[in-house]
């Protein structure tokens, strides 16, 4: 069971974190306001491009560039096609990843670098191959990396990585899916595909991008209680359960797969993504195996003390604005009522444009899956 005696007190709460996490989630929005400042100062403002690129494609090391190409797609709403170039190796390590272009990549091509490293010889690699090819690339990287390197002028422009300040006293432990760090890699490409006219990011949705994620960091912060923090009440209804994480729009399709990608990175917690209405056939048999609600039938003799909680399945419905239309939301509803399975949503708020409730979803995950990781079973 989740140790809930820490949630409500925000000084144990920050002696249990010592690789940051917390400060990485609630110091989101200033981490965007300082990459629009480095890719402005990169010049990706000033940009006058001829025309719009055939495809974009997104390479990089870890979660994030996977969540970045669901995002860019999601934003320019299939005007352009947004793949995602996985790597191969002989491990996870960044150092033995290497990335290969699609055959069919070429000059009408963008491809787009992101790494909080920027020593990975794999990606400096696939700078090369992209400029034999013709590629236009740009890079988010830091300053003077290998990678920056490789996407400098004539070959292509490095967008400098935002940081956070350095903080004495605090050990960098942070895990490769670090809260708050989509951010920094994702929004000078925001600003790229505004210019190219393939997504809506012009600077004042850029700042209420950042006035967004301040206030979810308010809203979920560790001073706040429990009563009144969504974030630790997503995160006590989560407890002992195995969520299945139910999406059916682009948007609050990418959060969903990033919130499972959070819970494993961090509490290292399992988490099952599908979007709606698949997922009312592909998750109801976890509805009605093992990980089924309660029966009704109980052993009244069985040792409750010595034997460990049982997982539950436990619905999340994402949704980017409240459901309207045709929706496969009450059908989901009752699924989980006639399973007798708990369901959870997580909603941004009412009139959000499309930016704003991406990071409204995707910033309350992140915190969820931070309280989650700081209160191990007891």
């Amino acid at each position: 069971m989740l140790d809930d005696s820490l949630l409500d007190h925000a000084e144990a709460l920050a002696a249990a974190d010592r690789g940051g996490l917390l400060r990485g989630a609630a110091e989101a929005g200033a981490l965007t306001r300082t990459a629009v400042r480095h890719a402005t100062e990169a010049g990706l403002a000033e940009l006058r491009p001829d025309g719009r690129p055939r495809a974009l494609l997104v390479a990089g090391p870890g979660p994030v560039a996977g969540c970045a190409a669901d995002l860019l797609g999601a934003f320019s709403s299939g005007s352009v096609p947004v793949s995602l170039i996985r790597p191969a190796g002989r491990s996870a390590e960044p150092s033995d990843l290497r990335w290969t272009l699609p055959g069919w990549a070429g000059p009408l091509d963008l491809l787009f670098l992101l790494t909080k490293n920027g020593a990975e010889p794999g990606l400096t690699a696939l700078a090369d191959q992209a400029y034999r090819r013709g590629c236009t690339v740009v890079a988010v990287s830091p300053a003077g990396s290998d990678v920056a390197e490789a996407a400098s002028p004539p070959r292509g422009l490095n967008v400098p990585l935002a940081t956070l300040p350095f903080e004495p006293g605090v050990p960098d432990e942070r895990p490769i899916a670090a809260p708050g760090e989509l951010w920094t890699l994702l929004t000078p490409l925001l600003m790229l595909t505004d210019r190219l006219g393939l997504g809506h990011a012009p600077p004042d949705a850029l700042e209420s991008l950042a006035d967004r994620l301040d206030k979810v960091a308010e809203r979920c912060g560790p001073a706040i209680p429990t009563y009144d923090n969504p974030a630790k009440t997503l995160a006590v209804e989560l407890a002992d359960s195995l969520p299945l994480l139910w999406s059916e729009t682009p948007i609050a399709d990418a959060a969903a797969r990033h919130f499972a990608t959070m819970l494993g990175a961090l509490p290292g917690r399992p988490a099952l993504h599908s979007p709606l209405p698949e997922a009312l056939t592909v998750h109801q048999a976890v509805l009605t195996g093992m990980f089924a609600g309660a029966t009704g039938e109980d052993d009244i003799f069985r040792d409750r003390v010595e034997e460990p909680q049982a997982l539950r399945a436990r619905i999340v419905l994402l949704h980017e604005q409240p459901p309207t239309g045709v929706t496969a939301a009450p059908a989901a509803r009752s699924l989980a009522h006639r399973h007798e399975a708990a369901v959870s949503e997580l909603e941004a708020s009412e009139g959000s444009r499309p930016l704003d409730a991406a990071a409204e979803l995707i910033a309350t995950a992140d915190f969820t899956a931070v309280y989650l990781a700081l209160t191990p079973s007891p």
